[in-house]
Parts: C-alpha cells; structure tokens; sequence
C-alpha cells in the first residue's frame, strides 16, 4: 500500500501519477520581481541550465534532472538498469515509477492546462496527466518526489542551493533582494529558472530533416513520401488527428494536439512486477490529475510530440513497446485482424489497461501493408533532430 502511494506522487522525470504536492506548485506562477532596468532573461536561462545539471537537488546527490532528461537523448532516459528504459530509476537507487519518461523537447509549446469547451477535451499541461499547469509548475515536482529525487522538503532544497554561492548571489541579480526571504520565494525563482532553460532553442531545434524538407533543403525518399502522405491523409490513417496542430507541411509543427485520449494501451506487466504493483493494476492517467474528476477521462494520457519519437523508446505511457514498428502495427490491430499477435512477444496483444474509454473512433482507419507500415514508420524517424541522427544510424546498424 505505501508502495502504491509512493507511485502516485511521482513525476515528469520518473513519470508516475499525480500527488500531494503542494497546491502553489499547480497554480500559475506569478512573475517574480526583477530589479529595476534588469533584463533578467540571459542570467534566468544560465541559472536554470546549471540547475537543470545539479546532482545536489536530490537527497543522494546521485541525480539531476538531467539524469533521466539526458541532453545525449532527445532529453529522454536511455539508461540501462532494471528500468530497460520503460521506466526511470531514482534517487534512491532502488525506487521506479510506474510511467514512461518522456522527452523534455518540444514541451514548451503544450499549453496551460484547460478545459476547451468547445471541444468536451482537456488539453496542455505538463506530465502525462498535465497536473502541473505550465514549465515552472513541473520543474518543482520532482526534487520532492520519493521516488526520483528524493528531497525531503522545499526548505531542504532550499538549503542546499544556499550552498552555493553562484546560486545565493544570481538569484538576487535576477529576481531582487527579497528572494531568500522566504522558501516559497526562493523555489519559485528556481522553477522559473529551470522553465527559462527549457525554452531554449536547445529544447527545440527545429533540424530535423523534415524541416530541412519544408525549407527546400531536404528531398524525400519514395518510402518518406509515401509515410508523409499517409500520415497527414485522413482517407488512410487518422495519425494527423491527435498529431497535428497545424495545416500540413506547415513549419514549427510539434506534432501533437496536447489533447487527452485512451488508445488502448495494455498494462505493462514487467513495470507491475517491477514495482510489485496488484495484478489488477490499472493507471487511470488523466483522472489522477487532482484537478479532474470526470470518470469518462480514466485511462487518457496526454498526446506526445513526434518530435524525435524514433530515438526516444519505449513507447506509450508505461513503456511497454520497445520498438516504433511495434507502436505502429498496435494501431493497425485495431482495424486489421491479420495483426493479432505482438511481435515483441509472439503473443496476442495485452487487453487495454483502461477498456471503458477507449477511443474506438478515432483508431478507426483503413487496414495498412507492410509497405505502409514501413512507410509510415521512414516518416516518423524524418522528425529526428540533427544532433541526434546519430543514434539512428546506430539502431540501423545494429539490426
């Protein structure tokens, strides 16, 4: 039961459900003061990257945020451990959360989390269940949590960026005199930091070859034609519905409607033994996030950018799918009865976690070739950065 508890309060870097944290960290954080005829931006951005890189905001000096948001990887974990990757290991050296870390890149442009009501969607927010209303509201959450950085409170945090008289000094430079006066002041100007350096262009590069594409520099291969024609045709597949904000082949597109949606997805059994989480475990996704109640939202997590998805697995919210082929031909299962089996595994596909709210209609779609497939999947690593082409050309090679 304890264990159970701990999973419910992790966050973004571990990426378990929503908690008890405090309410000021989910609010819209009000800018705090600079000092007159400051610009603080450069000094927030230069704060926040040395804090995005400081083991000495977890308990064990052991990890930092970018321990499980490795700049080498899309800023996703790749590390090797218990975890394979599904999952990310803490502070702690023992504790795993029970959700997939995703990629910080590209977060910047989710929205605040809201309700549209025109639409009966939810929408924005940070973490898969978008409890944390913005960037600032994210970066607080994990130093605290028992399963990934481990402090025992903000005071305790507090203490150690005293330490360091780079941190003592600059956060006055940046946010006035009165920052120290108290915890709550002085960890709001850490999260705004840290939100500071993830806006950076380091987070979103906008290289990949499919913006090289857009821009006339790029010319795509039969097979990435065919997967970019597919993916943004709703007479094929639906992918454009839920990954796409923009009209096609419009520039700055991240991929991702920041809606809410049940695809189906099975529970992942190596994370409940992992974690020696009940048999009957189930992630209700959304319906933990403290500020929704609505049953009909159990089971739905946020939609993730595409943005460097083919260096970024496991996929899906508990990293149950190891490869982007896998991801692809779960979709296709759902209208084509020749794909029963996971090939990961040689078995039928896992019931969904969540059956009741499943997105039946969306799924709904024309049956695809393996050529489709293959298509499809040639588009996807399309949206891999620059820096990170690389580690592609690695995965081919080791095929």
């Amino acid at each position: 039961m304890q264990k159970r508890k701990l999973l419910l309060i992790a966050g973004l870097l571990m990426g378990a459900a929503a908690a008890t944290v405090p309410l000021w960290q989910n609010r819209v954080l009000a800018q705090l003061p600079a000092p007159a005829g400051h610009n603080p931006e450069e000094e927030k951005i230069a704060l926040g990257r040395l804090l995005f890189f400081d083991v000495n905001l977890s308990k064990n000096r052991t990890q930092s945020c970018a321990t499980c948001h490795d700049p080498a990887r899309a800023f996703s974990d790749g590390r090797s451990n218990a975890g394979k990757g599904m999952v990310s290991l803490g502070d702690d050296g023992t504790s795993f959360g029970n959700r997939n870390t995703p990629t910080a890149m590209y977060a910047k442009y989710a929205p605040d989390f809201h309700f549209n009501q025109k639409t009966g969607q939810y929408v924005g927010g940070q973490f898969l269940d978008g409890r944390a209303n913005d960037l600032a509201a994210q970066s607080g959450q994990p130093p605290l949590n028992p399963v990934e950085m481990n402090m025992p409170s903000v005071g305790s945090i507090i203490e150690r960026l005293k330490n360091n008289q780079y941190y003592l000094d600059n956060f006055r430079t940046v946010y006035g005199d009165t920052v120290w006066d108290s915890e709550e002041t002085a960890y709001e100007a850490m999260m705004q930091s840290l939100a500071a350096f993830e806006r950076t262009s380091q987070f979103a590069p906008f290289n990949s070859k499919y913006d090289k594409y857009l821009r006339g520099e790029y010319e795509l291969t039969v097979l990435e034609d065919l997967g970019r024609t597919l993916f943004f045709s709703n007479q094929n597949v639906n992918c454009s519905v839920c990954h796409k904000l923009r009209a096609e082949d419009a520039p700055f597109e991240t991929f991702s409607n920041y809606e809410y949606h049940n695809i189906g997805v099975p529970r992942n059994e190596d994370v409940v033994a992992l974690n020696k989480l009940a048999q009957d475990f189930a992630d209700h996704g959304l319906l933990e996030n403290p500020l929704v109640s609505d049953e009909a939202m159990k089971g739905k997590f946020k939609v993730p950018t595409l943005r460097n998805i083919a260096i970024t697995g496991p996929y899906m919210h508990n990293g149950v799918f190891k490869d982007l082929r896998t991801v692809v031909l779960f979709y296709d299962k759902f209208n084509n009865p020749e794909r029963s089996v996971n090939p990961e595994t040689g078995q039928a596909w896992g019931e969904a976690e969540v059956p009741e709210t499943v997105n039946l209609k969306d799924l709904r779609a024309n049956v695809l070739s393996d050529r489709k497939v293959d298509a499809l999947v040639a588009f996807m690593k399309l949206l891999t950065d620059e820096q990170y082409e690389h580690l592609l050309e690695a995965e081919e090679a080791g095929k």
